[in-house]
């Protein structure tokens, strides 16, 4: 029989290919058994190696605790704080389990030291306190400027210590040109409006400061105060000189006795007797007249007087060095100050809120020194100064009369001045006008003040 007829071949067709399906099963099963035994056998085996040592942490040394203002703080918290307006120190310390009786007790102690009442709003302050769950305020460290702070212990002994920091002297210069406005010059030069203020007072008698111009240069050397490595103010404006319209001014600072005054090359002041307004006033509300309608009396009568409008409270300032012929309160004038400059000249500012500390009767003042502040006392609508202005008996438009240049270098002080002047032209002209930055020029530390 041959395997080629149909029926025989189908049917052996059938048997190899069952056979061919089977044979593909046994190769798969084993195959699945091969790759299953490897997975556990290396799983075994990395169950078997030895797990890698973690790191050992790293030893963190423990830092001391800071001293804050000479005071070991290992056995203390640190909190720092700011004194909150209406706040005293009685409602500070209560939180920290101290008394009322304390805190008296403490008062008594500080009162000819620093006194207690004297702590203000918004003013820096670190308390210590212990580490146990009573938390008791150990000291009470309160700054009331950059330049003093006061320790109240308030342990057993409740003592009291104020101290002055360190006050260091730096000789500065400062030069540039003036590009735009004389203030934005000074400061993109490394000044301060503070600085700039200075400045424009020394010259303000010499110059149109709202007539300079772009090119007019200026130098200045002048100290400035650093505490702990911050600057905190500025002192005295030694000399400065500026050039307008190829013109050089020089204001060379040098006292006679009564406080740094400005003097040009030629030993002639600065400035005038008297400054051209006493406060920085809004507008002119009224001037002098022999006829004005009165705006509380409702009549016309004089105005003997300069009426500057400006906000309550704005400080006022007497025009001239002088002595205070009166202060007092009339229901016409209000809170006023009556000053005479000397056998000339006499000024009076009236409708003040209140005067100035220090300000009566016989009182010594000088140029710039503020004797009042603006309101609206006595006959007046709103808060202004009226001022008025004697000159040899007779009340005269202070806006008009030509006021006496202020004094000289004294003939006795010639020689000195002049070896001042010819040291500080020679400086000034080694100063580089491009210099941007303020360059330190000599430092000098002003001594340690004694604890109070």
């Amino acid at each position: 029989m041959s395997i080629f007829q149909p029926k025989v071949f189908f049917v052996m067709f059938k048997r190899s290919k069952g056979l061919a399906i089977l044979i593909a099963l046994s190769l798969l099963i084993c195959i699945t058994a091969a790759q299953t035994l490897n997975f556990n056998t290396s799983r075994m085996s990395d169950l078997q190696k030895p797990a890698k040592p973690h790191p050992a942490p790293e030893k963190v040394e423990k830092q001391p605790a800071p001293i804050v203002y000479g005071i070991a703080t290992d056995t203390m918290e640190i909190v720092e704080g700011k004194v909150a307006r209406g706040e005293n120190l009685s409602e500070i310390l209560s939180k920290y389990n101290i008394t009322p009786t304390q805190v008296f007790n403490l008062a008594r102690k500080a009162k000819k030291i620093y006194n207690v009442r004297r702590i203000a709003a918004n003013r820096n302050y670190i308390l210590l306190h212990s580490l146990d769950s009573a938390q008791t305020a150990r000291y009470f460290i309160y700054e009331p400027n950059k330049i003093e702070y006061v320790i109240y212990d308030l342990r057993d002994s409740l003592a009291v210590t104020h101290v002055k920091r360190e006050i260091e002297i730096h000789e500065r210069v400062l030069a540039g040109e003036i590009k735009s406005s004389l203030f934005e010059s000074l400061v993109e030069a490394g000044g301060s409006p503070q600085l700039v203020n200075k400045f424009a007072d020394i010259y303000a008698w010499r110059l149109n400061l709202n007539r300079i111009q772009p090119g007019d240069k200026f130098k200045l050397i002048y100290d400035e105060k650093v505490v702990n490595g911050e600057t905190i103010g500025f002192g005295d404006l030694k000399s400065a000189v500026f050039e307008h319209e190829g013109k050089s001014i020089y204001a060379i600072g040098y006292d006679q006795g009564n406080g740094v005054d400005y003097f040009d090359e030629k030993g002639q002041s600065l400035r005038t007797a008297f400054l051209k307004e006493p406060l920085e006033y809004t507008r002119i509300s009224s001037r002098f007249t022999k006829r004005r309608f009165h705006p509380v009396q409702k009549r016309y009568k004089a105005h003997l007087g300069t009426d500057f409008a400006a906000p309550r409270g704005t400080p006022i300032r007497t025009v001239g060095d002088g002595i205070v012929l009166d202060a007092r309160y009339t229901r016409g004038n209000g809170y006023f100050v009556k000053i005479k400059h000397n056998k000339t000249y006499t000024t009076q500012y009236l409708h003040m809120s209140k005067f100035a500390r220090g300000i009566r009767k016989g009182a010594h003042v000088k140029q710039g020194q503020t004797i009042g502040y603006v309101g609206s006392t006595g006959l007046a609508t709103g808060p202004h100064l009226c001022y008025r202005f004697w000159k040899n008996g007779r009340q005269v438009d202070a806006l008009r009369v030509k006021l006496p240049n202020g004094n000289p270098v004294r003939r006795k002080n010639i020689s000195e001045f002049t070896a001042l002047k010819e040291e500080t032209i020679k400086r000034m002209e080694s100063i580089d006008t491009h210099s941007v930055k303020p360059e330190l020029l000599a430092t000098g530390g002003a001594k340690q003040p004694k604890d109070a």
